[in-house]
């Protein structure tokens, strides 16, 4: 099932795996460094993407993600070395506030599933981290240094990835072109605008997003930002506030 993903290099030792046959379009990102590669997010679970990574990198690998939600752990149970914020624990011990069957509908909607994928076998991953992070952290992979951000917001532990050196930011759920999700109850409008702020502070050369087009600018992070502000000073940024568009991206509270 490896044509589910479609491989692109965004430089010489970083590669974007992506899930474009699903309505998500979700993005994987594996950083190789010279001793380790960190995989930043495994997708849906719909395809095998361990093997897809072993023919990328020969080093161990460590999952990192940015969030504890079913389109960003899918292909966790391939890598025992993974990486999850403290306020998410609860998540991955059948403390996620939704139930597997609306999950599984999420998965299988808008997508032709591979005839050997059975929608009504799959499970929420569940596993427990051999690194708890919070923010602040970095991991080293030799010769290649990644900052952890905690950018709450879309759900409360989710992280950013952030590469001083490169200039790279992996901005997971909090940034990309689409309607970006502040409605769910595990969603907080106002940690949004703060984590936007957070992001928009950086000297961003390059964004990397979780989702749709990765056609897509450092100065999004500044009109994100500018429009949160808007929303906050109309009073409107809050949950049941309906759906805001600016061209480019949305966002429904």
């Amino acid at each position: 099932m490896n044509d589910w993903f479609t491989v692109d290099k965004a430089d010489a030792d970083t590669y974007i795996i992506s899930e474009y046959r699903h309505w998500e379009e979700t993005h994987c990102y594996l950083l190789n460094g010279s001793k380790r590669s960190v995989l930043i997010d495994t997708g849906l679970g719909i395809g095998d993407i361990a093997a897809v990574v072993s023919e990328l990198t020969d080093r161990p690998v460590t999952a990192v993600a940015t969030h504890i939600h079913w389109d960003h752990i899918g292909g966790h149970s391939n890598y025992p070395d993974f990486y999850a914020h403290a306020a998410e624990l609860d998540w991955l011990n059948g403390g996620f506030p939704q139930p597997i069957e609306t999950i599984r509908e999420y998965v299988a909607d808008r997508c032709e599933l591979p005839e050997s994928f059975d929608v009504s076998a799959y499970e929420f991953f569940q596993g427990t981290p051999s690194r708890i992070l919070y923010g602040g952290e970095t991991v080293d992979l030799g010769g290649r240094r990644v900052e952890v951000l905690h950018t709450p917001g879309h759900s409360p532990g989710h992280l950013c990835f952030w590469e001083a050196d490169r200039g790279c930011l992996y901005t997971g759920d909090l940034i990309y072109k689409g309607t970006l999700t502040a409605w769910f109850p595990s969603t907080d409008p106002e940690a949004y605008a703060h984590s936007l702020e957070t992001v928009a502070a950086l000297p961003v050369k390059r964004l990397f997003p979780a989702h749709h087009s990765l056609d897509i600018q450092p100065e999004i992070r500044i009109r994100m930002r500018e429009a949160f502000r808007q929303l906050k000073a109309e009073g409107k940024l809050c949950h049941g506030s309906g759906v805001f568009d600016f061209g480019d991206w949305a966002v429904q509270l």
